[in-house]
């Protein structure tokens, strides 16, 4: 007989959770954002190297347990929707642990006419207004770009340290050989170990990240003629919860980064991706100007409660499934 039948989140954690969920639907209807449920079954899926898809079977055919909601989300902004979010399930063929689990609830988010800085500024605004409901102490937000706060604990500039160096380091901290690894690799290595644990508390927003980790995100010049992604993360408590874009709206481009995304899969040996071209042919159709983001909604309760693990604020983590 099963002797973890029962929940990992208690009954006052369940009530939280409840209201978390409301207040983040009240936040958009108050702004006249409207809903909208898109699918969590599709044919086709991402074909970022570190991102692994769950497979299912649908008539005989392949098909995708969906990573995030932005696929069919940015077909619906090509088709006319104007600002929309999405508060669901997401699903990651991933590590499980204190901070990961397969099956994950993801509220995502897209601002037509916007930049990144702006949907900063509500990401932040959003966030605060949950934390302070539940502390008498307010949120401290705090914003920087990747390369002051890289600098600040490694005193080099990301951008412009060869990448020899960079494999160097990585190869410091790394159990293994880094001599053969990308820069994207390695900067985002020496971050995760080494910056993410020195950031302050509260929560702080990493903004303009290297062009080499742009994902779906326009490239532009910073103010010091660096080429970057307009791309930023946010952090709670030095907890990775969200992850924005000023999206990306040239097909071409887009199918080119989609091409050396697979080139990447082949050779770390990682199963084949096709692109999703009625992505693709929405992105021909016209993508609008456009800043999206996703949040971690697991990891945002579990901040807000202080708890150790996504198992005290989940009904049932994947150990109890």
């Amino acid at each position: 007989m099963a002797d973890n039948w029962q929940p990992g989140i208690n009954r006052s954690s369940l009530r939280d959770r409840s209201e978390l969920l409301q207040s983040l639907r009240s936040f958009f209807q108050q702004r006249q954002v409207p809903e909208v449920d898109v699918p969590v079954l599709g044919r086709s899926t991402v074909t970022d190297s570190n991102i692994e898809s769950v497979n299912a079977r649908v008539a005989g055919d392949s098909a995708y347990l969906q990573t995030s909601p932005e696929y069919f989300m940015k077909r619906l902004l090509a088709a006319g929707s104007g600002d929309i979010f999405c508060l669901g399930k997401a699903f990651r063929d991933a590590e499980i642990g204190r901070r990961h689990n397969p099956e994950f609830t993801m509220l995502e988010w897209y601002r037509c006419g916007w930049d990144e800085h702006q949907l900063m500024d509500e990401l932040a605004e959003l966030i605060s207004q949950v934390a302070n409901a539940r502390s008498e102490a307010p949120l401290t937000v705090t914003k920087v770009s990747y390369a002051d706060s890289f600098k600040s604990v490694f005193g080099i500039d990301p951008q412009s340290t060869e990448l020899g160096t960079l494999q160097k380091m990585a190869a410091e901290l790394g159990s293994e050989s880094w001599a053969d690894e990308s820069r994207a690799n390695c900067l985002d290595l020496l971050f995760s170990l080494k910056v993410e644990a020195q950031l302050p508390d509260g929560l702080v927003l990493i903004y303009d990240y290297p062009a080499c980790q742009a994902a779906l995100a326009q490239i532009h010049l910073d103010a010091k003629g660096r080429s970057v992604s307009r791309r930023f993360e946010a952090f709670f408590n030095r907890m990775e919860l969200a992850n924005g874009y000023r999206e990306l709206t040239d097909a071409r481009e887009q199918r080119q980064r989609f091409d050396k995304d697979r080139e990447q899969r082949h050779a770390d040996g990682k199963p084949e991706i096709t692109v999703d071209e009625k992505l693709m042919a929405a992105l021909d159709d016209g993508l609008p100007a456009c800043a999206g983001v996703a949040l971690g909604v697991d990891r945002l309760l579990m901040q807000l409660q202080g708890a150790e693990s996504l198992d005290q604020v989940m009904p049932f983590s994947w150990s109890r499934s």
